[in-house]
């Protein structure tokens, strides 16, 4: 066996020149041992001169060891051998030609399960890195290319342990070859800048066209616990969910080496504050939780003794349990021993996670004899704590992440109020997909709960926006003709006349009813008739071409239509919805702060609202009917609100609409449920559906034995059905009389019978008006009316 590869740009004799140049200093030191020293190796020296000109095979070492030994005596004091782990090697070979006791222990221990190559380090690294050790030695350029080295080897526990390496390079020579280059500044600057191009390295510096003669010194240390934490930190910012459980095993591995205790075994118990109990990761099939011990969730005081409780909650301490065995036998009712000991634990560490002074979660450690865990080495989470931290804290992130995708997934946007029942349900959703089974998301119902239904609803807008429709069409045709009677001057001939015909009688079908056909039949005949006359025309004379193209100027260039009143009209409706929607928004998330309900709002013509009310909503042992009474009483309150920004706001409208506002009244709890297929909450039952029903057709109903509708603009009408109802509201209005929000006009009206309801009742109110422009004077609606024109 040679030292040298053929494969390498050094050929390597170990020889001792370097070393003999050394002790040729000291020959005539003053000191006579020193001297005696100096002059016995280089005795050695003279008489075998294959030391200086350097030894080829291991088996020409061999044969020279005892001078070897000699000569490297005072590298490797004999009072240091049990204490230091050195060796003499020569770089880019495991190749050991001297060594401590202390290091030929360690390699007993590992009882030849070890390979003494570097790790982390591929064939091209170690070419590069020998070149880059020539441009150092023999053209000056220094190549900082140190990264730690490392030799991983086990020890008797199996536990890998890592030892760093750091050498002393005084005693080497580099010469070159016969097939060595020389190379110049450029040639040198472009290996700087072409670190990964092996072929390039190689083609300035040839297999074997450098000797390298010497050896080098390899002083190491136990660096297993600075490696076992960067292999954590990198283990845990990995977070790979696929190879999760892989993670967690190489965790371990990694605590066993911290701690130097091949047995110990790591748990995790998730904390949920919401409800104050651990929980299991949901993500890991490998990592149990010694505190649940199997359970799918335990609270914390069930789980937790006072002591251990106080330390990771209050505290924030490692609870240490060193013999479990008799903490058990001293404490047989302590749940924490008793579920440690039923899982054969000898010793044993909690220490809580916590981000921002908020606990994560509890990291167990657990060790199956007693005392090898205690309060001394729990010391050494100090060091990995952070780690562990950022990882629980990105892994947390991850699972809200993963929560809410599945949420907007399977449920589109959620309030607040109810947000927590759907975590709820995706975590239950999630922890069944980790475990691998195929589930989906269940239905949400919340029980007894009061519902409240309101809106501000833009009297006649069907109508506006059919006029707004007829106003344009009509626009838009007398335009058209205006053109074709020109093309009849320009080029008479009887087709233009029965275009003209053709759009009298449309003009005159819009004039006495616009229908939706109507509408279809004129825009269709625009688009199969006027657009092709009108590129004729356009070519017929430059008159015809100037007309046409100041028709196309009136259009919409989106809808290719006369898009005028129409437009005021979407403009008023955009407007009118916005402002409502957003004072009803504000207002909202002050009524949440009296007491959480569930809320949602929908634009429409105008804006509605539902409200839901309940224990099971709140998901706290707090609701009282007297919070359902507040919102009923806010409702009202805000509905006269809407009512005073609207008025206030129409001057500047485009088109002149009025608002109605109606609110409906309840009398019983329901249940609702969130419809997933229509991402929506409906009330759950046959019984309920009656409220959707009532809530659907009821702004429609007329008072009874007239055709007046009960939503007037000006009133607020309070729909109901039992008399208790009544004499709330009435309450109310009297309450809101005494502040100027409602006039004393107050009627009470029966109602037709809708389909399948019969018995509804409302309250109808006149709401009083302030305008800016004298917010101390109240109106009713005729005389705000009158203000406003004035």
């Amino acid at each position: 066996m040679n030292l040298s590869d053929d494969n390498f740009p050094l050929t390597i004799k170990i020889g001792f020149g370097k070393l003999f140049e050394h002790y040729k200093e000291h020959i005539n030191s003053t000191d006579p041992l020193v001297q005696e020293r100096a002059k016995a190796v280089l005795e050695l020296a003279d008489k075998h001169p294959e030391l200086t000109t350097g030894l080829e095979t291991p088996e020409d070492v061999e044969r020279f060891k005892p001078q070897i030994d000699f000569i490297l005596s005072d590298l490797f004091s004999p009072v240091l051998q049990r204490n230091e782990i050195k060796i003499a090697t020569i770089p880019f070979r495991n190749y050991v030609f001297k060594s401590t006791q202390r290091f030929e222990s360690i390699l007993k221990n590992a009882e030849g399960n070890y390979d003494l190559s570097f790790t982390d380090f591929t064939a091209d690294e170690f070419y590069v890195m020998s070149c880059s050790v020539i441009l150092g030695a023999h053209y000056g350029k220094r190549m900082d290319f140190r990264r730690p080295f490392h030799f991983a080897i086990p020890d008797s526990n199996q536990i890998t342990r890592n030892y760093r390496v750091l050498y002393n390079g005084d005693f080497i020579e580099m010469k070159p070859t016969e097939r060595a280059l020389a190379l110049t500044e450029e040639d040198i600057a472009e290996l700087i800048d072409n670190y990964d191009n092996i072929e390039l390295w190689k083609s300035k510096f040839p297999p074997q066209s450098w000797e390298f003669n010497g050896f080098v010194i390899g002083n190491m240390y136990d660096a297993t616990v600075d490696v076992a934490l960067s292999d954590l930190k990198a283990t845990l910012l990995r977070q790979n969910d696929e190879k999760v459980d892989e993670d967690i095993e190489e965790f371990q591995t990694i605590l066993q080496a911290i701690f130097n205790l091949p047995d110990i075994k790591m748990g995790f118990a998730v904390y949920n504050a919401e409800e104050h109990q651990f929980e299991p990761i949901p993500q890991g099939k490998n990592i149990n939780s010694f505190i649940l011990n199997g359970e799918m969730s335990a609270s914390c005081d069930r789980a937790l003794c006072p002591h251990s409780y106080e330390a990771l909650f209050v505290s924030n301490e490692y609870y240490c349990v060193s013999d479990v065995e008799r903490f058990h036998r001293l404490y047989p009712k302590n749940p924490l021993y008793k579920k440690l000991h039923a899982q054969k634990a000898g010793s044993a560490i909690l220490a809580a996670v916590r981000d921002e002074g908020k606990v994560l979660g509890v990291l167990e450690l657990v060790s199956p004899n007693p005392q090898e865990l205690n309060s001394i080495n729990a010391n050494k989470l100090n060091d990995i704590m952070p780690y562990i931290i950022d990882s629980v804290r990105s892994s947390k992130r991850r699972e809200e992440n993963e929560i809410e995708l599945l949420i907007q997934h399977e449920c589109t946007s959620i309030h607040p109020s109810v947000h927590w029942k759907f975590v709820q349900e995706s975590k239950r959703v999630l922890a069944k997909r980790y475990a691998g089974e195929e589930v989906g998301f269940r239905e949400i119902v919340f029980d007894n709960v009061y519902p409240l239904f309101g809106q501000i609803d833009i009297k006649g807008s069907s109508v506006a926006r059919n006029h707004a429709i007829q106003a344009d069409l009509i626009l838009q045709l007398a335009a058209i003709k205006d053109v074709i009677k020109l093309g009849l001057e320009k080029e008479p001939m009887p087709i233009y006349e029965q275009y003209i015909h053709r759009i009298d009688s449309y003009l005159e079908i819009i004039h006495k009813d616009l229908k939706v056909d109507s509408e279809q039949k004129i825009r269709s005949f625009i688009k199969d008739n006027i657009k092709p006359l009108f590129d004729h025309f356009n070519k017929l004379s430059p008159e015809l071409a100037a007309a046409i193209a100041d028709y196309r100027g009136q259009l919409d260039p989106n809808l290719n239509l006369i898009y005028k009143h129409r437009k005021d009209y979407d403009n008023s409706i955009t407007l009118i919805n916005k402002k409502m929607s957003e004072l009803l928004d504000k207002k909202q998330a002050k009524a949440q702060g009296m007491y959480p309900h569930y809320f949602e709002r929908f634009k429409t013509d105008g804006v509605e609202h539902n409200m839901y009310i309940g224990e099971s909503i709140t998901k706290q042992d707090s609701f009282n009917k007297l919070y359902l009474y507040n919102l009923r009483l806010w409702q009202l309150q805000v509905m006269c609100e809407m009512e005073n920004a609207y008025y206030n706001m129409k001057p500047k409208l485009p088109l002149d609409l009025d608002v109605a506002s109606m609110i409906l009244v309840f009398n019983s709890a329901l249940s609702v449920r969130f419809r997933m297929d229509e991402k929506r909450f409906d009330v759950d039952g046959t019984y309920n559906a009656r409220y959707e029903v009532v809530k659907k057709r009821v702004d429609k109903a007329y008072i009874k034995g007239t055709t007046k509708r009960v939503t007037k603009k000006g009133k607020i009408a309070i729909v109901y059905s039992q008399r208790s109802d009544e004499q709330e509201y009435l309450r109310y209005i009297k309450f809101l009389q005494s502040k100027n929000v409602l006039s004393d006009k107050v009627e009470v009206v029966e109602l037709e019978d809708l389909q399948g309801v019969t018995g509804l009742k409302a309250i109808r109110v006149d709401v009083l008006y302030k305008t800016k422009k004298n917010d101390k004077q109240f109106y009713t609606y005729e005389d705000l009316m009158k203000e406003i024109k004035n």
